[in-house]
């Protein structure tokens, strides 16, 4: 099968590390990739924005098959123009990748099949959605409805923070995905991610995941897109993935049908585990970064034919086989995220692979032949092992490895997992 990749970050290393080892794969493209995919890909200089030369490229090189690693493109569309060319395809349609591309459409779609989640309300300007905000009292949640890069949500534990996280939206610090806000009842409790693969009657559950969303050590300091992972996540016990299945995944899966836009795809849940039992913070439409670097390394089965399967309508004819063990990552980031941070910063080594720990690469590039950091989030030292703390010893003496004057990261990566297993 001759496979195109699109995305060049973590999540699509992982994937693209995967895929390659497919008896059924023929040649994996990946677009744009990045130096760690090179590896494992042919790497194509494709704008992943310009959809027609996409399809150009996928017409003149026979593609069988196209998997879209980020989010962005599935909210544009581009899921839609390749399956009208009839070139089947693993990502939803722009219609159900509403999700994830608005937050309010997700809360409404949640009232209207009663789906676990918090009480919200939706505003287009500030005032309205201040005077909630002080009717309600902090904690309180604030989202820019659109997608901004795992940036526009604020947990407010005072006041002062929720209004300004307001002023922040409307005054356009997440561009258009400002321009409406859902804000939000805080849930208290453990959050988990889980994934399922839905072909839009069928879900198939996926291993669960937890990842750490603050800069700092302790869950401290702003969120980003997430400083680490694990999987699978121990609060996620096999009563709570059946009770997410029952009460989240396929009342999602009914309401996205009964509305005309079937989801195909991954689903990934963002959960609270809360005193009443999972709900839903928020979806995705895509695998999680750098979720997707656990589950990927703890996948035994061949992920192809689960994709394929997922994109053609015949998933309840696969399965999906776990490792035991558990897997853990560590991302490295540029010093100043997420906030500014100086680009092109060099990466002087990396340690090698070896069976069960990897280092995938996020922003990472290659500029005269020696490999730069380009992102906020540039490498993650992922690791296996019988627990979650083997699996984080392993992680860090791979960033240990890793030489790069202007990489941080976390050093608690899995604390909850671990604390739970010396218990």
């Amino acid at each position: 099968m001759k496979v195109l990749l699109i995305g060049s970050g973590g999540r699509e290393h992982a994937l693209a590390w995967k895929l390659s080892q497919s008896p059924r794969l023929g040649t994996l493209y990946a677009a744009p990739g990045n130096p760690g995919i090179a590896e494992v890909a042919t790497l194509v200089s494709l704008d992943i924005e310009d959809h027609a030369a996409i399809l150009r490229f996928c017409a003149e090189n026979a593609i069988d098959f196209v998997v879209v690693g980020p989010e962005a493109p599935l909210v544009a569309g581009l899921a839609d123009k390749l399956r009208a060319e009839g070139i089947a395809t693993f990502g939803p349609s722009a219609a159900a990748a509403q999700l994830e591309g608005s937050k309010g459409f997700t809360k409404d779609l949640c009232a209207k099949y009663d789906i676990p989640t918090g009480a919200y309300q939706r505003f287009n300007n500030a005032p309205k959605a201040k005077a909630y905000i002080r009717e309600q009292g902090a904690p309180i949640v604030i989202k820019a409805d659109g997608l901004a890069a795992g940036k526009g949500v604020t947990v407010a534990m005072t006041l002062d923070e929720a209004l300004a996280a307001v002023d922040d939206c409307f005054e356009g610090a997440f561009g258009a995905a400002g321009a409406e806000v859902v804000v939000e009842a805080f849930l208290d409790g453990e959050e988990a991610s889980f994934f399922c693969l839905c072909d839009g009657k069928t879900a198939l559950a996926l291993a669960t995941a937890q990842d750490h969303k603050r800069v700092g050590d302790g869950d401290t300091g702003p969120n980003t897109g997430g400083m680490g992972a694990y999987s699978p996540a121990p609060v996620m016990t096999p009563a709570l993935v059946e009770r997410t299945m029952k009460e989240i995944i396929e009342p999602t899966m009914r309401g996205m049908a009964e509305s005309g836009h079937p989801f195909s795809g991954v689903f990934f849940a963002g959960l609270m585990i809360t005193a009443k039992g999972p709900e839903l913070i928020e979806y995705n439409v895509r695998f999680g970064d750098p979720e997707c670097q656990v589950l990927m390394m703890r996948l035994k089965s061949d992920l192809l034919p689960l994709l394929y399967a997922t994109a053609t309508g015949t998933l309840d004819q696969v399965n999906a086989e776990w490792r035991d063990e558990a897997a853990l990552t560590v991302v490295l980031a540029s010093k100043g995220y997420p906030g500014s941070y100086e680009k092109n910063t060099p990466i002087a080594s990396l340690p090698q692979a070896e069976e069960g720990a990897k280092v995938f690469h996020a922003g990472t590039a290659l500029k005269d032949g020696k490999l730069v950091a380009t992102g906020g989030r540039v490498l993650n030292a992922t690791a296996i092992g019988q627990s979650v703390g083997q699996a984080q010893t392993r992680a860090y003496a791979l960033v240990d490895g890793i030489e790069w004057h202007n990489g941080f990261c976390r050093r608690d990566i899995g604390w909850r997992a671990i604390e739970r297993e010396k218990a």
